[in-house]
Protein backbone atom coordinates (compact mmCIF):
# COMPACT_ATOMS: atom_id res chain seq x y z
CA UNK A 1 0.00 0.00 0.00
CA UNK A 2 1.03 3.62 -0.25
CA UNK A 3 3.85 4.59 2.09
CA UNK A 4 1.90 7.48 3.53
CA UNK A 5 -1.55 6.33 4.58
CA UNK A 6 -2.79 9.26 6.61
CA UNK A 7 -5.72 11.15 5.19
CA UNK A 8 -5.67 14.94 5.25
CA UNK A 9 -8.73 17.09 4.71
CA UNK A 10 -7.64 19.99 2.55
CA UNK A 11 -9.79 23.06 2.03
CA UNK A 12 -9.25 26.33 0.18
CA UNK A 13 -7.46 26.88 -3.09
CA UNK A 14 -4.84 24.36 -4.11
CA UNK A 15 -1.51 25.64 -5.36
CA UNK A 16 -0.91 25.92 -9.09
CA UNK A 17 1.30 22.83 -8.92
CA UNK A 18 -1.73 20.76 -8.10
CA UNK A 19 -4.35 22.48 -10.22
CA UNK A 20 -5.19 21.44 -13.76
CA UNK A 21 -4.13 23.86 -16.51
CA UNK A 22 -6.80 26.26 -17.76
CA UNK A 23 -6.63 28.71 -20.63
CA UNK A 24 -9.94 30.51 -20.26
CA UNK A 25 -11.50 32.36 -17.36
CA UNK A 26 -14.52 30.06 -17.41
CA UNK A 27 -12.34 26.95 -17.29
CA UNK A 28 -10.21 28.46 -14.52
CA UNK A 29 -13.29 29.38 -12.52
CA UNK A 30 -14.74 25.90 -12.98
CA UNK A 31 -11.49 24.25 -11.92
CA UNK A 32 -11.27 26.51 -8.90
CA UNK A 33 -14.80 25.60 -7.87
CA UNK A 34 -13.84 21.94 -7.99
CA UNK A 35 -10.64 22.24 -6.01
CA UNK A 36 -11.86 24.73 -3.42
CA UNK A 37 -13.81 21.82 -2.00
CA UNK A 38 -11.96 19.62 0.43
CA UNK A 39 -9.92 16.77 -0.97
CA UNK A 40 -8.87 13.71 0.97
CA UNK A 41 -5.23 13.28 0.04
CA UNK A 42 -4.10 9.67 0.25
CA UNK A 43 -0.54 10.05 -0.98
CA UNK A 44 1.56 13.02 0.03
CA UNK A 45 4.93 12.20 -1.49
CA UNK A 46 6.44 10.52 -4.52
CA UNK A 47 5.72 10.70 -8.25
CA UNK A 48 2.15 9.38 -7.96
CA UNK A 49 -0.58 11.12 -5.98
CA UNK A 50 -3.92 9.54 -5.20
CA UNK A 51 -6.79 11.62 -3.87
CA UNK A 52 -10.52 11.47 -3.41
CA UNK A 53 -12.79 14.32 -4.42
CA UNK A 54 -15.38 15.14 -1.80
CA UNK A 55 -18.81 16.70 -1.34
CA UNK A 56 -21.01 16.11 -4.40
CA UNK A 57 -18.05 14.52 -6.22
CA UNK A 58 -17.58 11.84 -3.58
CA UNK A 59 -16.86 8.59 -5.41
CA UNK A 60 -14.51 10.18 -7.94
CA UNK A 61 -10.83 9.40 -7.38
CA UNK A 62 -7.89 11.08 -9.08
CA UNK A 63 -4.60 9.34 -9.77
CA UNK A 64 -2.12 12.05 -10.69
CA UNK A 65 1.40 11.73 -12.11
CA UNK A 66 3.85 14.17 -10.51
CA UNK A 67 7.42 13.82 -11.76
CA UNK A 68 8.11 17.16 -13.47
CA UNK A 69 11.90 16.79 -13.57
CA UNK A 70 11.54 13.80 -15.93
CA UNK A 71 8.31 14.73 -17.75
CA UNK A 72 6.56 11.93 -15.84
CA UNK A 73 8.86 9.30 -17.37
CA UNK A 74 8.12 5.95 -15.76
CA UNK A 75 10.97 4.64 -13.69
CA UNK A 76 11.07 2.17 -10.84
CA UNK A 77 9.74 4.61 -8.25
CA UNK A 78 6.82 5.74 -10.40
CA UNK A 79 5.99 2.15 -11.31
CA UNK A 80 5.93 1.28 -7.61
CA UNK A 81 3.67 4.27 -6.95
CA UNK A 82 1.29 3.26 -9.74
CA UNK A 83 0.99 -0.29 -8.40
CA UNK A 84 0.28 0.93 -4.88
CA UNK A 85 -2.26 3.49 -6.06
CA UNK A 86 -4.13 0.87 -8.09
CA UNK A 87 -4.23 -1.42 -5.07
CA UNK A 88 -5.69 1.45 -3.01
CA UNK A 89 -8.39 2.08 -5.60
CA UNK A 90 -9.25 -1.60 -5.99
CA UNK A 91 -9.70 -1.90 -2.21
CA UNK A 92 -11.87 1.22 -1.92
CA UNK A 93 -15.53 0.23 -1.98
CA UNK A 94 -16.56 3.90 -2.20
CA UNK A 95 -14.67 4.56 -5.44
CA UNK A 96 -16.87 4.80 -8.55
CA UNK A 97 -14.66 6.47 -11.18
CA UNK A 98 -10.92 7.12 -11.57
CA UNK A 99 -9.33 10.06 -13.40
CA UNK A 100 -5.72 9.44 -14.48
CA UNK A 101 -4.08 12.81 -15.01
CA UNK A 102 -0.84 14.77 -14.79
CA UNK A 103 0.16 17.80 -12.73
CA UNK A 104 3.08 18.53 -15.08
CA UNK A 105 2.27 21.23 -17.67
CA UNK A 106 2.28 20.17 -21.32
CA UNK A 107 2.96 16.51 -20.61
CA UNK A 108 0.88 13.49 -19.65
CA UNK A 109 3.71 10.95 -19.63
CA UNK A 110 6.87 10.85 -21.74
CA UNK A 111 7.10 7.06 -21.55
CA UNK A 112 9.79 4.91 -19.98
CA UNK A 113 12.69 6.50 -18.15
CA UNK A 114 15.39 5.76 -20.73
CA UNK A 115 18.16 7.22 -18.56
CA UNK A 116 17.31 4.65 -15.92
CA UNK A 117 16.83 1.97 -18.56
CA UNK A 118 20.39 2.40 -19.86
CA UNK A 119 21.71 1.24 -16.48
CA UNK A 120 19.69 -1.99 -16.56
CA UNK A 121 20.84 -5.35 -17.87
CA UNK A 122 18.60 -7.41 -20.19
CA UNK A 123 17.11 -9.46 -17.32
CA UNK A 124 16.35 -6.35 -15.31
CA UNK A 125 14.74 -4.69 -18.34
CA UNK A 126 12.61 -7.79 -18.90
CA UNK A 127 11.43 -7.80 -15.29
CA UNK A 128 10.66 -4.08 -15.37
CA UNK A 129 8.66 -4.27 -18.60
CA UNK A 130 6.78 -7.34 -17.39
CA UNK A 131 5.89 -5.48 -14.20
CA UNK A 132 4.81 -2.41 -16.19
CA UNK A 133 2.62 -4.58 -18.44
CA UNK A 134 1.07 -6.22 -15.40
CA UNK A 135 0.46 -2.84 -13.76
CA UNK A 136 -1.34 -1.46 -16.80
CA UNK A 137 -3.38 -4.66 -16.97
CA UNK A 138 -4.38 -4.04 -13.35
CA UNK A 139 -5.67 -0.60 -14.35
CA UNK A 140 -7.64 -2.16 -17.19
CA UNK A 141 -9.00 -4.81 -14.81
CA UNK A 142 -10.34 -2.34 -12.24
CA UNK A 143 -14.05 -2.94 -11.81
CA UNK A 144 -14.83 0.78 -12.08
CA UNK A 145 -14.43 3.10 -15.10
CA UNK A 146 -11.12 4.86 -15.67
CA UNK A 147 -10.61 8.05 -17.68
CA UNK A 148 -7.21 9.24 -18.93
CA UNK A 149 -6.80 13.03 -19.04
CA UNK A 150 -4.14 13.86 -21.64
CA UNK A 151 -2.69 17.35 -22.01
CA UNK A 152 0.57 17.48 -23.99
CA UNK A 153 2.81 14.49 -24.67
CA UNK A 154 1.75 10.87 -24.29
CA UNK A 155 4.60 8.84 -25.74
CA UNK A 156 5.49 5.16 -25.47
CA UNK A 157 4.52 3.90 -22.05
CA UNK A 158 2.54 7.10 -21.52
CA UNK A 159 0.25 6.26 -24.42
CA UNK A 160 0.10 2.65 -23.25
CA UNK A 161 -1.03 3.92 -19.84
CA UNK A 162 -3.80 5.95 -21.49
CA UNK A 163 -4.82 2.97 -23.62
CA UNK A 164 -5.25 0.85 -20.48
CA UNK A 165 -7.99 3.25 -19.34
CA UNK A 166 -11.61 2.85 -20.44
CA UNK A 167 -11.94 6.38 -21.85
CA UNK A 168 -9.51 9.06 -22.99
CA UNK A 169 -9.96 12.83 -23.18
CA UNK A 170 -7.24 15.08 -24.59
CA UNK A 171 -6.49 18.74 -25.07
CA UNK A 172 -5.92 20.10 -28.56
CA UNK A 173 -2.15 20.34 -28.00
CA UNK A 174 -1.81 16.65 -27.11
CA UNK A 175 0.77 14.60 -29.00
CA UNK A 176 0.88 10.81 -29.18
CA UNK A 177 3.25 8.11 -30.39
CA UNK A 178 4.53 4.61 -29.84
CA UNK A 179 8.16 5.23 -30.89
CA UNK A 180 9.66 1.96 -29.71
CA UNK A 181 10.58 0.55 -33.14
CA UNK A 182 12.91 3.53 -33.56
CA UNK A 183 14.82 2.16 -30.56
CA UNK A 184 14.85 -1.33 -32.09
CA UNK A 185 12.26 -2.66 -29.62
CA UNK A 186 8.46 -2.91 -29.62
CA UNK A 187 5.77 -1.51 -27.33
CA UNK A 188 5.89 -3.88 -24.37
CA UNK A 189 3.27 -2.64 -21.92
CA UNK A 190 0.20 -3.58 -23.92
CA UNK A 191 0.50 -1.23 -26.88
CA UNK A 192 0.64 -3.94 -29.55
CA UNK A 193 -2.57 -5.45 -28.18
CA UNK A 194 -4.71 -2.55 -26.93
CA UNK A 195 -4.16 -0.12 -29.80
CA UNK A 196 -5.44 -2.50 -32.53
CA UNK A 197 -8.42 -3.41 -30.37
CA UNK A 198 -9.29 0.28 -30.06
CA UNK A 199 -8.60 1.61 -33.59
CA UNK A 200 -8.28 -1.50 -35.74
CA UNK A 201 -5.38 -3.66 -36.85
CA UNK A 202 -4.30 -1.77 -39.98
CA UNK A 203 -4.14 1.68 -38.38
CA UNK A 204 -2.37 0.28 -35.32
CA UNK A 205 0.23 -1.43 -37.49
CA UNK A 206 0.98 1.80 -39.30
CA UNK A 207 1.43 3.77 -36.07
CA UNK A 208 3.60 1.09 -34.47
CA UNK A 209 5.67 0.28 -37.56
CA UNK A 210 6.48 3.94 -38.26
CA UNK A 211 6.52 5.16 -34.65
CA UNK A 212 5.30 8.51 -35.95
CA UNK A 213 3.75 11.18 -33.82
CA UNK A 214 0.13 12.14 -34.34
CA UNK A 215 -1.85 15.05 -32.97
CA UNK A 216 -5.09 15.36 -31.04
CA UNK A 217 -7.27 15.86 -34.11
CA UNK A 218 -5.97 12.66 -35.70
CA UNK A 219 -6.27 10.86 -32.38
CA UNK A 220 -9.98 11.61 -32.07
CA UNK A 221 -10.56 10.88 -35.76
CA UNK A 222 -8.96 7.43 -35.43
CA UNK A 223 -10.71 6.73 -32.14
CA UNK A 224 -7.61 6.75 -29.95
CA UNK A 225 -9.37 9.30 -27.75
CA UNK A 226 -13.06 9.83 -27.06
CA UNK A 227 -12.93 13.62 -26.96
CA UNK A 228 -10.57 16.38 -28.08
CA UNK A 229 -11.23 19.72 -26.36
CA UNK A 230 -9.45 23.10 -26.27
CA UNK A 231 -6.04 23.03 -24.62
CA UNK A 232 -6.32 23.10 -20.84
CA UNK A 233 -9.92 21.88 -20.75
CA UNK A 234 -9.36 18.10 -20.86
CA UNK A 235 -9.60 17.75 -17.09
CA UNK A 236 -12.91 19.61 -16.95
CA UNK A 237 -14.38 17.48 -19.74
CA UNK A 238 -13.19 14.29 -18.07
CA UNK A 239 -14.65 15.46 -14.77
CA UNK A 240 -18.01 16.11 -16.45
CA UNK A 241 -18.02 12.54 -17.77
CA UNK A 242 -16.97 11.20 -14.37
CA UNK A 243 -19.82 13.11 -12.73
CA UNK A 244 -22.35 11.60 -15.12
CA UNK A 245 -21.04 8.10 -14.38
CA UNK A 246 -20.96 8.83 -10.64
CA UNK A 247 -24.72 9.49 -10.64
CA UNK A 248 -25.57 6.09 -12.07
CA UNK A 249 -26.03 2.84 -10.17
CA UNK A 250 -22.51 1.79 -9.16
CA UNK A 251 -23.26 -1.93 -9.39
CA UNK A 252 -24.75 -1.42 -12.85
CA UNK A 253 -21.66 0.46 -14.03
CA UNK A 254 -19.31 -2.25 -12.75
CA UNK A 255 -21.43 -5.01 -14.27
CA UNK A 256 -21.72 -3.19 -17.60
CA UNK A 257 -17.93 -2.86 -17.75
CA UNK A 258 -17.57 -6.55 -16.97
CA UNK A 259 -20.07 -7.50 -19.67
CA UNK A 260 -18.36 -5.35 -22.30
CA UNK A 261 -14.82 -6.46 -21.46
CA UNK A 262 -15.62 -10.15 -21.31
CA UNK A 263 -18.10 -10.15 -24.17
CA UNK A 264 -15.83 -8.52 -26.73
CA UNK A 265 -13.26 -11.28 -26.30
CA UNK A 266 -15.58 -14.13 -27.34
CA UNK A 267 -18.04 -14.99 -30.12
CA UNK A 268 -21.51 -13.42 -30.17
CA UNK A 269 -23.35 -16.41 -28.72
CA UNK A 270 -20.95 -16.59 -25.80
CA UNK A 271 -21.04 -12.81 -25.44
CA UNK A 272 -24.82 -12.79 -25.09
CA UNK A 273 -24.51 -15.46 -22.42
CA UNK A 274 -22.08 -13.16 -20.60
CA UNK A 275 -24.64 -10.35 -20.84
CA UNK A 276 -27.37 -12.61 -19.48
CA UNK A 277 -25.23 -13.60 -16.53
CA UNK A 278 -24.31 -9.99 -15.80
CA UNK A 279 -27.92 -8.82 -16.06
CA UNK A 280 -28.91 -11.47 -13.54
CA UNK A 281 -26.42 -9.96 -11.10
CA UNK A 282 -28.18 -6.58 -11.08
CA UNK A 283 -31.73 -7.94 -11.22
CA UNK A 284 -32.06 -8.56 -7.49
CA UNK A 285 -30.36 -5.42 -6.15
CA UNK A 286 -31.76 -2.69 -3.95
CA UNK A 287 -30.42 -0.14 -6.43
CA UNK A 288 -32.63 -1.51 -9.20
CA UNK A 289 -35.72 -1.09 -7.02
CA UNK A 290 -34.57 2.40 -6.03
CA UNK A 291 -34.17 3.34 -9.69
CA UNK A 292 -37.72 2.24 -10.47
CA UNK A 293 -39.10 4.04 -7.42
CA UNK A 294 -37.25 7.26 -8.25
CA UNK A 295 -38.55 7.15 -11.82
CA UNK A 296 -42.14 6.69 -10.64
CA UNK A 297 -41.79 9.47 -8.04
CA UNK A 298 -39.98 11.79 -10.50
CA UNK A 299 -37.01 12.30 -8.21
CA UNK A 300 -33.29 11.73 -8.34
CA UNK A 301 -32.37 8.18 -7.26
CA UNK A 302 -30.17 7.61 -4.25
CA UNK A 303 -28.02 4.58 -5.00
CA UNK A 304 -26.14 2.71 -2.26
CA UNK A 305 -24.36 0.06 -4.30
CA UNK A 306 -26.46 -2.73 -2.78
Amino acid sequence: MLGLRRILAVSGHLSSRHAPVATSSSAASSHSAVFVRALQILAQQGPVRLQKLSASDSGIVELRLERPEAKNAIGKEMLHGLRNAIEEVAADAAANVVLVSSSVPKVFCAGADLKERRLMGPNEVRDFVNSLRSTFSSIEALSIPTIAVVEGAAFGGGLELALSCDLRVCGKDAKFSLPETGLAIIPGAGGTQRLPRIIGRSRAKELIFTGRRFDAVEAVTMGVVNYCVPTGEAYQKALEIAREINQKGPLAIKTAKKAINQGTEVDMTSALAVEEECYEQVLHTQDRLEGLAAFAEKRKPVYTGK
